[in-house]
């Protein structure tokens, strides 16, 4: 993939930008294999490669520049914005919302955030796209002051991006580098977008989090779905469950599957997935995930964990090594923490693991293990 701001200089976000893509995929084959180390019993099922370039269903651009001439994409050193709206790794789909989302910024005199000042409006622009090719636009603002010439856009946007079918102002109104704030104020009469994903449709609401790579989640789900079901088990826990994606691709008759999350909205994506599928034995919790193993009754036949880069933590990795439970899927976007998890659960051990380049052109990458209690 060529990259022309990569070339110049004004982004390096995607560190192996000019790396044959093969390379790329089995530098990181071997780094999770050295990581996890030597394992009798584990084998490596072959990686799953992505696209090279329009794989990112969700771009998350800073707003800079001015009213007139907004700039979406990154700030550079001096905080002044750096236009990335043509770039590469964002799917087709997205980079064709761009322009048409910077005009309505300009048409409803949406000032753009300067950091340096801390003076202006409209700091983050979020957009997801859909297998199906729908949109979600959300709009982060310092405060409420903007909405309303926002909802005023609104027709104008859907005009001329009539995908946009989920549009939110998401206010965040402290200084902080963060994306997002916590309220979300719907523009749409739409909250919800739908991701189909292979055999289950997912519903992704405007907090909840998502795989970036749409193709790539799927041959996700569909390999836990499959050793999962070669398990066979009756209890099954999805722990940091997110909108449900494991949960829902687990669910099989009589099976009880439960998923955990602490994000309320995922929850709620996640419950609403579920009922339209007519999923009767799938439920889902808000709440912490170590807090909800710690505080259980009794264990469940699997677990499957999905954990942040940081990964699950000494209290869960402790449960689980003395839990009884039979297998463990760990789906784990940092090799590094995923190896340090495994090496304190030595009753837990690796029998297939596979690698799924989620985010091709940077160092990151997706591996998931399917773990057995020894003896």
């Amino acid at each position: 993939m060529q990259c022309s701001y990569s070339d110049a200089g004004a982004c390096r976000s995607c560190t192996l930008m000019g790396t044959p893509y093969p390379r790329q995929v089995e530098a990181k084959e071997q780094r999770c294999r050295e990581l996890l180390g030597e394992q009798p019993m584990l084998q490596w099922l072959p990686a799953v490669r992505s696209a090279e370039s329009g794989y990112r269903n969700k771009a998350k651009m800073v707003v800079g520049g001015t009213v007139r001439r907004p700039t979406l994409g990154i700030l550079d050193a001096g905080g002044r914005g750096v236009d990335l709206r043509r770039c590469g790794v964002c799917t087709p789909g997205i980079r064709a919302a761009l322009p048409v989302i910077a005009r309505s910024i300009t048409r409803a005199g949406l000032e753009p955030y300067d950091v340096p000042t801390r003076r202006g409006e409209l700091k983050n622009v979020l957009v997801t796209e859909s297998p199906t090719g729908e949109l979600m636009v959300r709009f982060v603002l310092r405060s409420r002051q903007r909405v309303g010439a926002l909802r005023r856009e609104l027709p104008n946007l859907q005009r001329e991006l009539p995908q946009a079918v989920v549009v939110t102002a998401n206010l965040l109104p402290e200084h902080r580098a963060v994306v997002e704030g916590e309220e979300e104020v719907p523009l749409t009469e739409r909250t919800t977008l739908p991701m189909p994903m292979g055999a289950v449709d997912l519903d992704l609401r405007p907090q909840s989090f998502f795989q970036t790579n749409s193709p790539v989640a799927r041959a996700l789900y569909a390999q836990v779905a499959e050793w999962v079901d070669e398990a066979a088990p009756a209890d099954v826990w999805d722990l940091y469950c997110g909108v449900g994606g494991f949960a829902l691709h687990c669910a099989a008759p009589g099976r009880r599957v439960t998923g955990v999350e602490v994000s309320a909205e995922a929850v709620e994506s996640a419950r609403s997935a579920a009922r339209a599928a007519g999923l009767r034995d799938v439920g889902f919790l808000a709440g912490d995930a170590t807090r909800f193993a710690l505080d259980a009754a009794e264990a469940p036949d699997l677990v499957v964990v999905n954990p942040p880069r940081r990964g699950i933590g000494a209290e869960l990795r402790g449960w689980l090594e003395r839990s009884g439970v039979r297998h463990v899927v760990y789906s784990s976007c940092n090799p590094v923490t995923l190896a340090a998890d495994l090496a304190a659960m030595p009753s837990l051990r690796p029998v297939h693991a596979r690698v799924l380049d989620m985010f091709p052109q940077t160092e990151h990458v997706e591996v998931v293990t399917l773990l057995e209690r020894s003896g």
